[in-house]
């Protein structure tokens, strides 16, 4: 995984300069999604590790995204197709998505809980932690009865374990040593 990142980041980064510069993150965004979908299916794996030619690979992968690619999308699919790097779109695509997010001063949150949280105790947390990040907040939530109660919050390195099994956990660790 560190090595699609590392090969993937250039181009990430490459495709994020230019979409801020000519005012289309949000167009590269969804390009960049779609090319991965189309990486990812089972139907174009082998085409991309086949000995298939960069120029026909390259043409076949933009006529599978169709409209869905402008032309500046469709050369930098030609260019990682030259450079046998379209295996690496969805990495490509995670590290922009990173970009955009700090570009634009967002995280995402993930909030699981034990039970179904209210819109008042979504709307808490997210206040909350836009105060600690100093960013916008989007939250996803999600239910792990397995929790006990209480939430486990994570957003980015930072992570908050306010649920029941992580202070009985750490209880246990304290009272082993």
């Amino acid at each position: 995984m560190a090595e699609l990142t590392t090969i993937a980041r250039p181009y990430a980064k490459a495709a994020f300069d230019f979409a801020v510069e000519h005012e289309a993150v949000e167009k590269w965004a969804e390009m960049l999604h779609f090319t991965a979908l189309v990486t990812e299916n089972e139907t174009m794996q082998p085409l991309l590790t086949g000995s298939l030619a960069s120029s026909k690979l390259a043409a076949l992968f933009i006529s599978v995204c169709g409209e869905q690619l402008d032309e500046h999308g469709q050369n930098f699919v030609k260019v990682m197709a030259e450079n046998g790097r379209l295996e690496v779109l969805p990495a490509v695509y995670q590290l922009y998505a990173e970009y955009k997010h700090e570009w634009a001063k967002e995280v995402e949150a993930s909030v699981v809980s034990a039970i179904e949280l209210t819109d008042e105790q979504k709307q808490q947390i997210s206040v909350s932690l836009e105060k600690r990040l100093a960013r916008k907040v989007k939250l996803t939530c999600s239910i792990d009865a397995a929790l006990i109660a209480g939430v486990i919050i994570k957003a980015g390195d930072l992570v908050i374990d306010g649920s029941i099994r992580g202070k009985l956990s750490r209880l246990s660790d304290k009272l082993l040593s």
